[in-house]
């Protein structure tokens, strides 16, 4: 098992349930809050108010949109100001340079509306403090049915054992259709309460994507009751499931939730099919490819593309030797990048990975849909599976989690932050999302 280092949170605002118990939304001091006093409000308030704020600013970008040319893969455009913006970055930089006031005014109205739904939250509880979402499930036998029954265990057993030294964290997902999202919802969230499990499930139309944690009792009845769910056991294996060590105090809360999409891409599964992804290689089989990439004197002459989809703050702390990695700063940008830098890919065999796997389901797709490359290949279970194989292989430094563990630890390697100018395809430097031009990474392990 790996070890875990500094505690920090990923931002994951579009998942995040308004448990506002603390703040008093309806003090018009923390509307427009003045620089020193944001420097006098706690940390959790600085979290809440800054909740509503980004909330605010998705809801300003939202009414900027417009539709796509039905020749493009991305469903949508911006426009604002008499200018038409084709990417998320820029219409981000726009709307948070030339709109501040408008985006001010809208935080007050945000901070309203979550004051009254606070306030009815707040007498639904004092009226009935039972699990209405529980008894509803008890209404329909097919749902109540894939509950597992606990009877057996004492509620000490499920939960002892959550700390980041005795209990488990999973990682999961699974690409299949499912009808009834909200159904799943519901199910997903009486489950893990009755397990006691903490974590963050995604759902919709294409698939489910969980990263869970408790004692090892209650993930092993989680593993179970998914593997023999009539909607998942035919695409499910327990080798789906990525486990590390950690726990329930590994996640603030449960957070549950119907999206569009199960990873946040930015283009509607109707327009980009998890079914049109790459090749998945096991981790054995990527292990040979990269040895074989790496064993070229001149990589700027290999056919082969070593792709990293992560983030840059998760590759700026480990990555493959020799990779090439995105500056973005959250996977939406993902389709952005590509676009400006096609020809970085033309005629090439492309070797994509990323944390769990699922980033490259949609990823290899879009990159596919291109028409460029050769071929596109994916890593089976991520780096979280390669590691566990191959943990002094040619993934250096620490795997970057979206929980309070904020990285784990296989080996001892120490990737510095720093990025050197590295060779880079075809002799020309690739483009960020934002249009301008960004280093390739090169290891430098201390």
């Amino acid at each position: 098992m790996p070890s875990s280092t500094a505690p920090d949170q990923g931002d994951d605002l579009e998942a995040c349930v308004l448990r506002f118990s603390d703040l008093d939304l309806k003090d018009s001091s923390l509307i427009n809050p003045s620089n020193s006093l944001k420097a006098e409000l706690d940390v959790s308030t600085k979290k809440k108010y800054s909740f509503a704020k980004k909330k605010a600013f998705a809801l300003f970008v939202k009414t900027k949109e417009v539709p796509a040319p039905p020749f493009e893969c991305k469903e949508k455009w911006w426009k604002c100001c008499q200018q038409l913006f084709m990417s998320q970055t820029s219409i981000h930089r726009h709307v948070a340079t030339q709109h501040a006031d408008e985006i001010c005014h809208e935080t007050a109205s945000v901070l309203k509306q979550l004051a009254v739904t606070l306030s009815t939250s707040k007498s639904l509880k004092s009226a009935d403090k039972r699990n209405p979402l529980k008894e509803d499930l008890t209404h329909n036998h097919e749902v109540s049915a894939w509950l597992p029954d606990t009877s057996c265990f004492s509620p000490d057993e499920l939960i002892s054992g959550q700390g980041s030294d005795e209990g488990e964290v999973l990682l999961y997902y699974c690409y299949c259709d499912l009808e009834d999202p909200d159904r799943i919802c519901a199910w997903q969230t009486a489950l893990c309460q009755l397990l006691h499990l903490t974590g963050k499930v995604r759902i919709a139309t294409e698939g489910i994507n969980g990263t869970v944690g408790g004692s090892k009792l209650a993930t092993r009845l989680y593993v179970e009751v998914m593997l023999s769910c009539p909607l998942f056991k035919n695409y499910l294996c327990k080798d789906d499931f990525k486990t590390s060590r950690g726990g329930a105090c590994c996640f603030p809360e449960l957070r549950v939730g119907v999206f569009e999409e199960i990873v946040p891409m930015g283009i509607s599964p109707n327009k980009l099919s998890y079914k049109k992804s790459g090749i998945h290689l096991s981790p054995g089989e990527f292990h040979k490819e990269v040895e074989k990439f790496l064993s070229w004197a001149n990589q700027e002459q290999s056919d082969t593309v070593l792709l990293d989809c992560r983030n840059f703050y998760e590759s700026k702390i480990g990555r493959f030797q020799g990779c090439l990695a995105p500056d973005i700063r959250k996977f939406s940008y993902f389709p952005s990048y590509v676009d400006k830098n096609l020809e970085l890919f033309k005629e090439k065999r492309v070797l994509m990975y990323c944390t769990g796997g699922i980033r490259c389901e949609r990823g290899s797709a879009y990159l596919k849909a291109k028409g460029v490359c050769k071929e596109v290949f994916q890593l089976k279970g991520g780096i979280h599976k390669y590691l566990e194989e191959f943990p002094d292989g040619f993934y250096r430094g620490k795997l970057f989690v979206f929980d309070e563990r904020y990285a784990l630890s296989y080996n001892s390697d120490v990737v510095s932050g720093k990025s050197a100018e590295a060779q880079t395809l075809n002799s020309r430097k690739p483009v960020g999302s934002d249009g301008k031009n960004v280093k390739a990474v090169t290891l430098e392990v201390d």
